[in-house]
């Protein structure tokens, strides 16, 4: 009888152990209500603003256990704009972001984490022109619930901050007198899936 309980409990156990975790939430970006903003020192006068006008993906989201969450985002290089033609085609260049061989960048988490349940971080590899580098972002939780004019849709919402440094990922025209240090501000809404 001993040995048939043995037998058992690790069935059991192995059994508990193969079982996957509760599943995430599945979000996809309202892109409307999202924004990739970054900011960087324009020698040493003031921090000029750009954003990212196109960008793709989703995530999904556990929010009693967040180390079940991930980040997968597309971002089209070309969609860069800084509310000036001739400076958006500068960057869209060989000098920074190359648009025409690296077309796109993308984010993929690797950990995230929740320090009190309302505010956490992201952890991922961001690959840039072509170089792959760990990039480590601060995440609030803002809110999640039912769209208040249509209660059918689930929305949930975060902002995200973070630095990088551009050289690091082979982007060294007009260093220092253009910044090295890039901030970054991400705005999220998403419509669960």
């Amino acid at each position: 009888m001993n040995t048939l309980n043995r037998i058992c409990s690790a069935a059991l156990l192995a059994v508990a152990v193969a079982a996957p975790a509760q599943a995430a939430d599945k979000y996809k970006f309202d892109t409307v209500h999202s924004q990739v903003i970054f900011f960087v020192s324009h020698l040493g006068f003031s921090m000029s603003e750009g954003e990212f006008l196109d960008f793709d993906g989703g995530f999904s989201f556990d929010q009693k256990n967040w180390g079940n969450s991930s980040v997968d985002v597309t971002i089209k290089t070309a969609s860069i704009s800084l509310d000036d033609k001739k400076w958006d085609d500068h960057m869209k260049n060989e000098d920074f972001f190359n648009v025409e061989k690296y077309p796109t960048m993308t984010f993929k988490s690797t950990k995230v984490e929740s320090k009190d349940g309302k505010t956490g971080t992201i952890t991922g590899d961001l690959t840039l022109l072509g170089v792959t580098k760990p990039v480590t972002l601060d995440v609030t939780f803002n809110k999640a619930g039912a769209h208040p004019f249509n209660p059918k849709k689930q929305l949930i919402g975060f902002s995200a901050t973070g630095t990088l440094k551009r050289s690091e990922f082979g982007m060294k025209y007009a260093l220092p007198a253009v910044g090295d240090e890039v901030e970054i501000r991400i705005e999220v809404e998403a419509e669960k899936i």
